[in-house]
């Protein structure tokens, strides 16, 4: 009978994440994950398998979520604008993001992750080419801007890059 997990994957994730936002892949190793979280380092092999099993399910579990909040925040702004959506959702990790491209399922991920909050954002502009430009628009100064609020960097607002572009 196999034991109750005393921490959830989703702690272990949360973990993994943290360290590859500060350190990036080299930062997240069994032994590092197993200080963090107070695991074994048996116990994260037995899990996951390998490093890079533990890595990869942290950034599936990562996908998981930020698809499920895109849905959330699509669903409860129907009937509001772009930029109501785009705060819906919130901040996402843009770096997180880019490093997630180098795996072909994740990179396939986030291609359908982006066609789908373009196409919610197409909706609340109208119909056609126009609406579906404009979208890809708001879509990369959203993202832009996350890179630069990350770095601390002052930029613009969102509603300022809406008016300018619808």
């Amino acid at each position: 009978m196999p034991r109750t997990k005393t921490i959830s994957d989703a702690s272990v994730f949360a973990t993994v994440r943290q360290m590859l936002a500060t350190g990036g892949d080299k930062a997240v190793s069994f032994a590092k994950v197993a200080a963090a979280t107070g695991l074994a380092a048996p116990t994260l092999v037995q899990r996951f398998g390998s490093r890079d099993g533990m890595v990869r399910a942290a950034r599936q579990a990562a996908w998981e979520a930020l698809e499920a909040q895109t849905a959330d925040a699509i669903a409860k702004t129907a009937d509001k604008g772009p930029q109501a959506l785009l705060k819906a959702i919130g901040p996402v990790d843009a770096a997180a993001i880019a490093a997630d491209l180098r795996d072909p399922d994740l990179a396939q991920r986030a291609a359908a992750w982006r066609a789908t909050l373009e196409s919610a954002l197409s909706l609340r502009l109208g119909t056609g080419p126009k609406a579906r430009e404009t979208a890809a628009l708001l879509f990369a100064v959203w993202q832009g801007q996350a890179i630069w609020d990350a770095t601390g960097a002052s930029g613009f607002r969102l509603k300022d890059a809406v008016k300018r572009l619808t």
